[in-house]
């Protein structure tokens, strides 16, 4: 048969031919590029005045010229010689095999830890997580020279090492306790402990904060207890005390970290420039509530749009499938519907006339406020507790308000008042359940949120439109009868929206860990609920 050659194509050749054309054309007419080397030249230092010329000379870089083009023309005359048409065989591996021997190593190798680590379990993620944390810093501090204090004091205060002793005492309990609801409360011992000493260090505003994070973490644990068993750590002693220990060695590498950075200290702290920044350009008393909504504006608007992204993503978890807009009215519920599988074992015995005549007593035909005695059975109520809410109800929304207004130079703002307004719908819900926090709230947690975060956004914005810079705060002073001389400043416009976004939260909490566990859980009897508990203890023992 015939034999073809294929010839390279043009295509390919085309760079080549172009650059020894531009070479042959160049070399005979140096001038053309000669402008171009003398200003590069120029720039790097050089002389700048030269000339290229065709033949330069006998000299070391035409030899080395000459000895290149010999061994060239010496291959090309060796190519027919040797060239025998069997294929080359290859002593080297390729860097295409390379490529895909590291990439079958790599899987292989991630295969192997997936394997091991995805086990499904938060508490194994969290630990794999926190043992990174301790490792890598503190390998890092360990092997630089860690500057050390000279000065060490125990306490300010005799009252400091009475709480510090309450926390440990809180912390070793939590490990031992044998209950989830106890080892809840023992953690909120700590947390409470610790608003004990910002108050003995003397800030108010980390108190008050902390004091009501915790109090709104505790009610959302309590709430979420009602899904899991009530036992803890069956049949796991063992990696009880391991993340006891990997607990204490993290806490312990946090601490060395945080007083080798304060030894390390060798220029003042910007810090100590906050006070005449907050009362001359934020125009507050509240160092910390001005640094939050005007020094480092910018830090709590990357916070609040984060708290809004968590919750859309706990509410699109909980609520996956369905509708998280709508709510229950109370007019839509049966007298005492709620809860009503509960008592199918009551039923059964002696008090089941005393329940009834209970019932009917508790049942109320007022459309009022605190729907309670339409929507809960009798046993579920607490009538103490439904006169607490009407007391204290409407006094502690006014001083959320209180506090978000008064918070530019007492205590307070956006924050903490909008963890106070979260209370009192925390209240409201204990106190009438999930039909009730439905009716407290006309307005859906999605559009508390959003709308507070545009209006954090709009308070930065409107500067922009005057000519000053983004988060620009203004003030005006101005005098009221009776009232006498006040001052606004813009940033409080800003704090509303952080007190939405707060607000919107603890309503997605509430209806997310309270309400959604209360309608999933009616229409279940005792017996029910008493098997799925012991069911799910199972499965933590295994």
């Amino acid at each position: 048969g015939l034999t073809t050659t294929k010839r390279p194509s043009l295509i390919f050749l085309s760079p080549l031919l172009v650059l020894s054309l531009c070479t042959l054309i160049l070399g005979l007419y140096p001038a053309l590029i000669e402008p171009l080397v003398a200003h590069w030249s120029l720039l790097q230092g050089g002389p700048g005045d030269m000339h290229l010329k065709l033949f330069a000379g006998f000299n070391s870089a035409l030899g080395l010229s000459a000895i290149s083009v010999s061994i060239g023309i010496l291959f090309f005359w060796l190519r027919k010689r040797t060239d025998t048409g069997a294929p080359l065989r290859r002593n080297m591996i390729s860097a295409e095999e390379i490529y895909r021997v590291s990439i079958n190593v790599i899987d292989r190798v991630a295969i192997w830890i997936t394997g091991r680590t995805q086990r499904g379990s938060l508490s194994f993620y969290l630990g794999v997580i926190l043992m990174v944390v301790l490792i890598l810093p503190l390998s890092i501090a360990l092997t630089v020279e860690t500057p050390w204090p000279t000065n060490w004091v125990i306490a300010d205060h005799p009252a400091q090492l009475v709480i510090g002793a309450i926390i440990i005492v809180g912390c070793v309990t939590a490990i031992v306790a044998p209950k989830r609801f106890m080892a809840v409360l023992m953690v909120s011992v700590t947390g409470y402990g610790m608003v004990a000493i910002f108050a003995l260090q003397g800030a108010p505003d980390l108190a008050l904060t902390q004091l009501l994070v915790e109090t709104i973490v505790l009610v959302s644990f309590v709430l979420a207890l009602r899904a899991l068993p009530k036992r803890l750590w069956v049949g796991l002693s063992t990696i009880k005390w391991g993340r006891a220990v990997l607990a204490i060695a993290l806490a312990l590498m946090v601490v060395y970290i945080a007083i080798a950075m304060m030894a390390a200290r060798s220029e003042a702290p910007i810090s100590l420039s906050f006070p005449e920044l907050a009362y001359y350009e934020g125009f507050g008393k509240n160092i910390v509530n001005v640094t939050l909504v005007d020094i480092r504006v910018w830090d709590t608007f990357g916070e609040i749009t984060v708290l809004a992204a968590a919750a859309t993503g706990v509410a699109s978890l909980v609520f996956a499938g369905r509708g998280f807009g709508t709510r229950l009215r109370a007019h839509e519920v049966a007298p005492g519907s709620i809860d009503r599988g509960s008592e199918a074992m009551g039923d059964q015995n002696s008090k089941e006339v005393g329940l009834r005549v209970a019932r009917r007593f508790a049942t109320s035909s007022n459309q009022d406020w605190l729907m309670a005695g339409n929507t809960l059975v009798a046993e579920r109520r607490s009538i103490i507790f439904e006169v607490v809410t009407r007391l204290v109800f409407h006094t502690v929304l006014l001083l959320s308000v209180y506090a978000l207004l008064s918070g530019h130079n007492t205590p307070g703002g956006g924050f903490a008042g909008g963890l106070i307004a979260g209370l009192a719908l925390t209240i409201r819900y204990l106190a009438g359940g999930r039909v009730e926090l439905s009716e407290s709230m006309r307005i859906a947690p999605g559009m508390l949120i959003g709308g507070g975060l545009a209006l954090a956004g709009i308070a930065g914005l409107v500067p922009v439109l005057f000519g000053d810079a983004i988060f620009t705060m203004y003030a005006w002073e101005f005098w009221l009868p009776i009232f006498g001389e006040h001052k606004f400043v813009t940033s409080t416009i800003f704090d509303i929206g952080v007190y939405l976004v707060v607000l919107g939260l603890v309503q997605d909490v509430l209806r997310s860990l309270g309400s959604e566990i209360d309608e999933l859980s009616e229409g279940r009897s005792p017996v029910e609920q008493h098997d799925v508990s012991h069911s799910a203890t199972l499965g933590v023992g295994r």
